[in-house]
C-alpha cells in the first residue's frame, strides 16, 4: 500500500510539473509577455475569460489526480507484470527507437475512437462536456477533463504497458511528448508556417488549428497527433485548410468572419 501512495504521490507530482512547465511557459509568453506579437497567429481573436482559465486549472489539476493513478499501478505496483522493460539490449536499439513512433501511433489511435465514442449524443454530457466548456481552449485546457474522462485518457498507460514492449526512457519521453503536443493543440495560437497544412508531411500531422476547430464546432477532426484517422473515416472538418490558410496569413478584415 505505501509503495502505491508513493508511487502515486510521484507519479501526480511528475504531471503537474510538466503541465505547469509546458501549460504555464506558452501562457506566459503567448498570453502576456508577446500576446500583441504573436496576435495574427491567434486562431479566434477573442481571449478566453479569467473565469475560463479557473475553471480549466481546476479540472486539470483533479485530473492529474486520476492521471497518477494510472502511473503509480503501472511502474510502482504491477511493474513487474507488465513489458516495460529497462536495458535497451533486451529488445535492441532499432526496436528501442522503433517503439517511439509506435507507442505515439497507438495512444493517437486510441484517443480517435475513444473522442468519437465520447462525442456520442448518450456519452457526451457524461464524459466530455467539461473539457468542451472550453468553446475557446488556452494551453490551461489540455488536461481539463471530467473524473471519467479522465479515466477512460488515464487507460492508455496500462494498455501500452501490458501490450507492447517499452523502455522504460521511451515511455517518460512519451509522457513529455503527449503534454507537449497537448498543450500545442490547445494552445490557441497556429504555429506551423503558411502552406504547411498542405506538405506531403504537414496532410498528415494534426494543428492546434485543426484542434481549436473542434472546441469550437463540437465535431469532426477528433485526431491527436495526426489526421490519419480523420482523413480515413471522413471526419475531417472541410473548412480545415481554409482556416489553416486563414490564420497563416496576416489578419485582414474580410478573414475576421471565418475564424472568429
Amino acid at each position: 500500500m505505501d509503495r502505491f501512495f508513493y508511487g502515486w504521490y510521484i507519479s501526480v507530482l511528475e504531471t503537474i510539473k510538466d503541465y505547469l512547465l509546458f501549460g504555464g511557459t506558452s501562457f506566459l509568453v503567448f498570453y502576456i509577455l508577446f500576446k500583441g506579437f504573436f496576435y495574427s497567429r491567434k486562431i479566434q481573436k477573442k481571449y478566453p475569460k479569467f473565469d475560463d482559465y479557473k475553471r480549466d486549472i481546476f479540472y486539470s489539476f483533479l485530473s492529474m489526480t486520476i492521471l497518477g493513478l494510472s502511473g503509480s499501478l503501472v511502474f510502482f505496483v504491477f511493474n513487474e507484470y507488465t513489458l516495460v522493460y529497462y536495458n535497451i539490449s533486451d529488445y535492441g536499439i532499432i526496436y528501442y527507437i522503433i517503439s517511439i513512433p509506435l507507442i505515439i501511433f497507438l495512444h493517437d489511435t486510441y484517443f480517435y475512437w475513444t473522442h468519437r465514442f465520447m462525442h456520442l449524443p448518450s456519452v457526451f454530457k457524461v464524459f466530455h462536456s467539461i473539457h468542451h466548456r472550453a468553446y475557446n481552449p488556452s494551453p490551461w485546457s489540455a488536461y481539463a477533463f471530467n473524473p471519467l474522462e479522465s479515466i477512460v485518457e488515464a487507460a492508455i498507460v496500462p494498455i501500452v504497458a501490458f501490450l507492447i514492449p517499452v523502455h522504460i526512457h521511451v515511455f517518460l519521453f512519451f509522457f513529455l511528448f503527449q503534454i507537449f503536443f497537448n498543450v500545442y493543440g490547445h494552445l490557441g495560437f497556429e504555429l506551423y508556417p503558411k502552406g504547411f497544412n498542405r506538405t506531403l508531411i504537414g496532410k498528415w500531422l494534426n494543428t492546434s488549428v485543426g484542434h481549436n476547430m473542434h472546441h469550437k464546432y463540437f465535431k469532426n477532426n477528433y485526431g491527436l497527433y495526426f489526421l490519419f484517422w480523420d482523413r480515413w473515416m471522413n471526419t475531417l472538418d472541410y473548412r480545415y485548410d481554409d482556416h489553416f490558410d486563414a490564420i497563416s496569413n496576416p489578419i485582414k478584415e474580410e478573414t475576421k468572419a471565418l475564424i472568429d
